[in-house]
């Protein structure tokens, strides 16, 4: 997530100073990972910087100053624009679950005791998902959902390299065939002393 885009839209319905920034943030976007001051200070410098936001006043403090955050024109503008432009889907081609199966293969390892071990650690953070959602209000209900989701495909991928284990790792060791004993690759050696 960006902080930086968020911050504009906690400021585009008010001024703020940076502590309350912090506490909505936490409050709404936080989920157990609370910004750390420096990142909130950090974040309103560069904004300051490109424009994005001004200081709408300083008010004097027990310890420094504080100062009031407002939005500008081309803050507007900028988190609008985010806000309209869709997120990459991540797409995790060479996750490191697939690597420790592979590798689990390759080492002579029981990559089902792989597969074990990972969907046992998944189940038990569904589980506690699963408790906080219940207990919590729509926001943990919508963001609960969103990882559990997650979850469960990563589960249906587990189930479905276990039932795919020993043809993984027939391809692994060069000798998996497709139709009728065909191989998928030659693995004869050229002139030049490469593979083809």
């Amino acid at each position: 997530m960006s902080i930086g885009q968020t911050f504009l839209g906690l400021l585009e319905s008010s001024p703020r100073h940076g502590y309350e920034l912090k506490r909505l943030y936490d409050e709404r976007f936080g989920q157990g990972r609370p910004l750390h001051y420096g990142q909130v200070y950090a974040t309103l410098a560069r904004l300051l910087k490109s424009g994005l936001v001004e200081v709408d006043g300083v008010e004097p403090g027990a310890g420094p100053e504080r100062k009031r955050y407002a939005i500008t024109a081309a803050g507007v503008t900028d988190v609008g624009q985010w806000l309209g432009q869709p997120e990459k889907p991540d797409v995790y081609l060479q996750n490191i679950l697939y690597a420790k199966v592979v590798l689990g293969l390759l080492t002579g390892r029981d990559a089902t005791d792989i597969l074990d071990v990972q969907r046992t650690a998944h189940l038990k953070v569904m589980r506690e998902l699963t408790r906080r959602k219940t207990s919590g209000d729509l926001a943990d209900e919508l963001i609960c959902d969103f990882a559990l989701f997650h979850l469960e495909a990563d589960l249906r991928w587990l189930e479905l390299t276990a039932a795919r284990l020993d043809q993984l790792a027939a391809t692994l060791a060069g000798t998996q065939t497709v139709g009728a004993g065909t191989p998928t690759h030659d693995t004869s050696e050229r002139r030049d002393g490469s593979l083809a």
